[in-house]
């Protein structure tokens, strides 16, 4: 029987997809420059931290029309970037992404850059290009902000490159993790929460939803280069030697432990939101069944 998120994906994938397929180009007057930005913005993906924003705004009981989904995409710009400069010959010279070359092969490390550069700045004006009221839209634009910048995303990558063939302890580890991939995770429910007027003495326990499940989402990352092919997760696997993972640190059978035991902590705090800000979470509580444990892999 399909979960409320199947038939949620289904209905707001495609008009995601629509909005990131259809309204770059309006932004962009340089051709290559768009090609670039569009290559790495259409070549798939999940759509997940978009759908997390829809889905907190749905589960809060508002309906969305096309300017809180085009608001919603702007995350889908900012992490392309982030992956665009990812994978270049700079960082971590990857030629795979999504089953695809990655963005610097196909256009050169210059356009790529540029494409990043591009995607990042164009993320913003989606935020405030807009007719939702001047306060969301500073709201938004700071917590964007803050979610990508030396406090959040960017902070975590510089972690990421400065330790390698470092052994973190588990706490460096988990900041690491918690500012580079959970950063936009947490910004994409804070996302749904400014724009559904949540004021920020309710937010709390869908935050720490947020954080634990981004915490989820890079230690499930972390396993699925070790256990994982490349024809499932559409980019070289086995690359993590050196690096500091979940995985490096605690094996895989304490990686698994301790992805069942954070996803348990997102559950409840999912659990506590409901009876905080009464509203169904069973929705959000669908996203919780991404991660796959050890008996089902």
């Amino acid at each position: 029987m399909p979960t409320k998120l199947t038939d949620f994906e289904r209905q707001w994938i495609p008009k995601i997809n629509q909005v990131l397929e259809t309204e770059i180009a309006a932004d962009s007057d340089q051709a290559t420059l768009t090609q670039a930005m569009s290559y790495s913005v259409n070549a798939g993906g999940k759509r997940l931290r978009p759908l997390l924003t829809l889905a907190v705004i749905t589960s809060l009981g508002d309906q969305i029309d096309h300017t809180l989904l085009k608001t919603s995409c702007a995350l889908e710009l900012m992490h392309s970037y982030s992956l665009i400069h990812d994978d270049l010959p700079a960082m971590d010279n990857d030629d795979l992404r999504r089953g695809k070359a990655t963005n610097h092969v196909k256009f050169g490390a210059g356009m790529a850059t540029l494409a990043g550069d591009a995607l990042q700045s164009l993320a913003f004006q989606w935020l405030v290009d807009n007719d939702l009221d001047s306060q969301t839209q500073a709201a938004l634009a700071l917590a964007m902000s803050k979610a990508a910048g030396p406090h959040g995303m960017a902070s975590g990558q510089a972690d990421d490159i400065e330790f390698v063939g470092h052994q973190l302890p588990l706490e460096g580890l988990r900041k690491l993790d918690r500012n580079k991939t959970g950063a936009l995770i947490v910004y994409a429910v804070k996302a749904g929460l400014i724009m559904g007027r949540v004021i920020p003495e309710k937010q709390q326990s869908l935050l720490t939803f947020a954080e634990k499940f981004g915490e989820a989402y890079q230690i499930y990352d972390d396993i699925l280069d070790v256990v994982g092919t490349e024809a499932q997760i559409g980019k070289p696997v086995h690359q993590d030697a050196g690096k500091n993972t979940f995985p490096n640190l605690l094996g895989l059978d304490g990686s698994y432990e301790m992805l069942a035991q954070t996803v348990q902590d997102a559950e409840a705090a999912l659990q506590q939101a409901q009876t905080e800000l009464g509203i169904d979470t069973g929705l959000l509580d669908d996203f919780c069944g991404y991660f796959k444990n050890k008996d089902e892999k």
